[in-house]
């Protein structure tokens, strides 16, 4: 049975050494809709020149359910007064580097509220893409191992080059980094000895979650991967136009084959407005929220609040 109370940051962090990291912004993960300027703002927005220009021609590549297919060209990548930001094909955000601040004020967020409440050991991300979840977790837990799946090449090649991934796979001064392997997240072989401490989940295919993680036993194969109390925290995609914010978790097919996945072992939040108004879901008995809150950047001290448990009606 996992534990239901995170470990003391104050603890965490001293087991490995400062916190302290690299000052700049973090980066990438996959599409959804993220807060950004409307079209017409977002086409007139400057693209990236200099050192952070993209490369002037990016051919696409084979991805079977990938969402991370590279840009077609230079329209793709563009910039806004707060971001950096990468289009998929279909205009929906695959990535994001924030320029002036740390945040993402969307789902990437959320996954910098794993590692306090699993057991020490690495912690994979499949469905890496450019890496916005990597930076972010590397930037406040500076001791984790990640280790990160993606099914495109390109993809890797060019987040090396413009969005900073080559910095994070260099270790820091704690010992933490990020290790990319490329090739299908979902395979068996998309693992470690001894299993992971926790699971991201970002898994996108032309702006919608890949049908495979609608289904019960492809989370049953996922569960599989963790040690004993790790976690699987899951971005199930965002919510259709027409549905209210009150909306129950049914309405999402992913928490829905979740729910049936981890009967009486699933949590649920779904982001604001503001936030992308997707569904996020996690494994495992529902922490001690204030002790949760407690060991989260202060950003995130009140959103962790927000998580309850997924109920099969």
């Amino acid at each position: 049975m996992p534990s239901t109370s995170p470990r003391n940051s104050a603890a965490h962090r001293a087991r490995r050494g400062s916190t302290a990291r690299r000052t700049e912004a973090p980066a990438r993960s996959r599409p959804l809709p993220l807060p950004r300027p409307p079209r017409s703002k977002r086409r007139k927005s400057s693209r990236m020149t200099s050192t952070s220009s993209p490369p002037t021609e990016a051919s696409s590549t084979r991805s079977s359910w990938s969402s991370t297919r590279p840009p077609r060209d230079t329209s793709s990548w563009t910039t806004t007064l707060e971001f950096y930001v990468w289009l998929c094909r279909a205009e929906n955000i695959h990535s994001v580097l924030p320029k002036t601040t740390v945040w993402t004020n969307s789902y990437w967020d959320e996954f910098v509220s794993l590692p306090p409440v699993v057991p020490l050991g690495p912690v994979a991300l499949l469905g890496l893409g450019a890496g916005t979840a990597a930076h972010l977790m590397l930037k406040f837990w500076p001791w984790l191992q990640l280790v990160g799946w993606e099914i495109d090449p390109m993809i890797v090649d060019l987040s090396r080059q413009f969005f900073g991934m080559s910095e994070l796979e260099k270790a820091t001064e704690s010992g933490g980094s990020l290790s990319v392997h490329i090739g299908d997240a979902l395979s068996l072989s998309a693992t470690v000895e001894g299993g992971f401490a926790g699971i991201v989940v970002d898994l996108f295919c032309d702006g919608k979650v890949i049908p495979q993680l609608q289904e019960v036993e492809t989370w049953l194969q996922i569960a599989k991967k963790l040690m004993p109390g790790g976690r699987i925290m899951v971005n199930c995609g965002g919510a259709d136009v027409e549905e209210s914010l009150s909306s129950s978790w049914v309405q999402n097919p992913t928490v829905k084959a979740l729910c049936s996945a981890f009967p009486g072992q699933l949590n649920w939040k779904r982001l604001s407005e503001n936030e992308s108004v997707n569904y996020v879901a996690m494994t495992g008995p529902l922490p001690d929220l204030d002790e949760w809150s407690a060991s989260v950047p202060s950003e995130l001290s009140t959103k962790v609040k927000q998580w309850v448990p997924c109920e099969l009606a």
